[in-house]
């Protein structure tokens, strides 16, 4: 694969991509009345994401793993668009038909329409929802859909799998015997329950992506259980972008995904005492006593990291261990 980041501005080019698709989703959910063409904004976002993600996945992932654990401010935008590109990955790991992978991808970026703002205040208050924000989280899933039938949405499944995307599904039918209704439905409910785990608030920290991706695993039975295994297949224990402590004691941020959900590559940013590694050092995990010992939240990591140099050594790495 081609080294798409081998400058600091390169770097900074592709996080300000996704970082203007985020504010530019953040526009269109948050003031969805004075949004013209609105359908076709979300056309056009969902077109960006996909030219961003056949970039180079594995970079994409790490800029947006960035982004949402760094700060709850702006959290719904964030939150839909992670969702939205964890379906992306899922609707290729099952083998969706194109319609169905954009009508589920389109209702992950729209899904909360109803409650942006609501949801953005809770992600910086400390204290529970209260009864009216309670009722305003009930009905926003069929509120979010009469807003996009009143903004022009008019594909059927999109609608629905928006309305259903809270609701449970408790069926034991393989997932692929499921109409694509609920299918999608419960494929997005998945993703947007791992994504909300990951996600900080002012009321706690995000838990690690490999917490989220085991409480998923125990949480879920049935087609729940087949989501998060293929979640965790496509995406990794620890996704790229996230960072982990080694059985040695020191601390890498991974960079690359494996055929090994558990055994990604990594780039080692901190020493055995905590000091920035210099330079950093790209590592392989799956050799005797070179693996993961646990993941690390985001804000255990105090130290600035210079992540277009951590891109760049693990894509070089990588390359020159394929030769």
């Amino acid at each position: 694969m081609p080294l798409i980041v081998k400058t600091e501005d390169e770097y900074e080019d592709l996080l300000g991509q996704w970082s203007d698709l985020e504010s530019g989703l953040a526009v269109v959910l948050t003031h969805p009345d004075s949004v013209q063409e609105f359908s076709q904004r979300i056309h056009q976002y969902d077109r960006w994401l996909q030219d961003l993600l056949r970039q180079d996945a594995d970079v994409s992932l790490y800029l947006l793993f960035q982004l949402a654990t760094q700060s709850p401010v702006g959290y719904s935008a964030s939150h839909a668009l992670v969702c939205a590109v964890l379906c992306d990955l899922l609707a290729s790991h099952f083998a969706l038909p194109r319609q169905q992978r954009d009508s589920l991808v389109r209702a992950a970026l729209s899904m909360n329409v109803a409650m942006t703002v609501l949801q953005d205040q809770m992600a910086t208050q400390r204290s529970r929802p209260t009864p009216e924000q309670q009722l305003a989280i009930k009905a926003h899933p069929d509120k979010g859909a009469e807003i996009l039938e009143s903004k022009g949405i008019t594909d059927p499944l999109w609608l629905e799998v928006v309305r259903r995307h809270h609701l449970e599904d408790v069926s034991q039918e393989a997932l692929s015997m499921l109409p694509p209704t609920r299918r999608l439905a419960h494929i997005l409910l998945v993703v947007d329950r791992y994504a909300a785990m990951i996600s900080p608030r002012e009321s706690r920290e995000g838990q690690s992506a490999a917490d989220s991706a085991r409480n998923l695993l125990q949480s879920q039975t049935g087609n729940g259980g087949a989501v998060g295994q293929a979640l965790i297949n496509s995406v990794g224990f620890c996704p790229p972008g996230t960072f982990v402590q080694l059985e040695d004691g020191r601390v890498a941020i991974v960079t690359r995904r494996t055929k090994q959900a558990n055994q990604p590559d990594v780039v080692v940013v901190l020493d055995v005492q905590g000091k920035l590694s210099r330079p950093p050092v790209w590592h392989c995990t799956s050799g005797a006593g070179a693996g993961i010992a646990s993941a690390l939240l985001a804000s255990a990591v105090r130290e600035r990291i210079n992540h277009h140099l951590i891109l760049q050594m693990g894509d070089t790495a990588q390359a020159a261990s394929v030769i």
